[in-house]
């Protein structure tokens, strides 16, 4: 199964999240018979990820969206875990603070996308600025309905600099949601994540839909596509993104770089390293 065909959002099509059933599972597959594809395809990104920082000419960008409860760090947490920590990092986008939010609302970002070499996830990102800000009215239709373009612009820089990027919207369910928040009021161990907002922000969630049906509309493109991630299952979710995350560093060809040292200069050293070495543990 193809899951960057069948989920990516066409450039320039109209949108309707709710044609999309969050909770589809590709047919017969169920929890037990995806784990080992998925850990195939996160075995691969490690692999990959290794490769990326070796020869460190290109970069990896991964934007994390959804509503509250959808599972955005658990993507974090299953799929990146295998990678290397020195070239790996996440980014989390709160509320903007008073030095961010004296700047164009894309500064923040920038700052955080991937040098080369590196993968860089952002779980919320630059795209609150045209929802949050949407949905709540903290900035008027006239600025925020003019961001679209700017982030079409800033997406292309990054990729003409050799960042690739992949965008996903991971989508759940209202009553998945529901459950989800049930979940951590029952389990001590999730009762941090609980916010007062959780409740008041599901009544928005039209509101919600209509602001990320436009911004996947407007800002998908064949350098930055979206992806719409069923994600009432969190284990198809992990599928779903774990394969497209592969695939798309796959077309990155990436490879080991070139040897940048006479390799027969280093053998005759190693060689005259090792011989003095011997002989100074034989006269101990």
């Amino acid at each position: 199964m193809d899951f960057r065909k069948q989920f990516v959002v066409s450039p320039g099509k109209k949108l309707k999240l709710a044609a999309i059933d969050p909770a589809q599972s590709g047919g017969q597959l169920s929890n037990e018979a995806a784990q080992p594809e998925i850990g195939k395809y996160v075995t691969r990104m490690a692999e990959m990820q290794a490769l990326l920082y070796a020869n460190a000419d290109q970069s990896l960008l991964v934007v994390l969206q959804a509503l509250d409860a959808a599972g955005k760090d658990g993507v974090v947490r299953h799929l990146f875990s295998g990678m290397n920590p020195q070239g790996t990092s996440v980014f989390g986008f709160k509320q903007p603070s008073a030095s961010e939010a004296a700047h164009d609302f894309l500064w923040r970002a920038h700052q955080r996308t991937p040098g080369k070499g590196e993968v860089v996830v952002f779980n919320r990102s630059y795209y609150e600025d045209v929802l949050v800000v949407r949905v709540h009215d903290l900035v008027p239709k006239s600025v925020w309905s003019k961001r679209y373009d700017l982030i079409n612009d800033f997406e292309k820089l990054l990729a003409q600099n050799g960042t690739r990027i992949i965008k996903f919207f991971l989508h759940i369910s209202p009553e998945e949601q529901l459950e989800r928040f049930k979940q951590r009021l029952d389990d001590p161990a999730r009762n941090w994540k609980i916010s007062e907002s959780d409740y008041s922000e599901r009544e928005l969630w039209p509101k919600y839909t209509e602001a990320y049906e436009d911004a996947l509309e407007k800002t998908s493109t064949a350098h930055a596509p979206w992806y719409v991630i069923p994600a009432n299952h969190k284990w198809f979710r992990n599928l779903a993104a774990s394969q497209i995350i592969a695939e798309t560093m796959a077309d990155m060809k990436l490879k080991l770089p070139p040897t940048r040292v006479d390799l027969d200069d280093v053998r005759r050293k190693y060689h005259a390293a090792a011989a003095a070495q011997e002989k100074k543990n034989g006269k101990g």
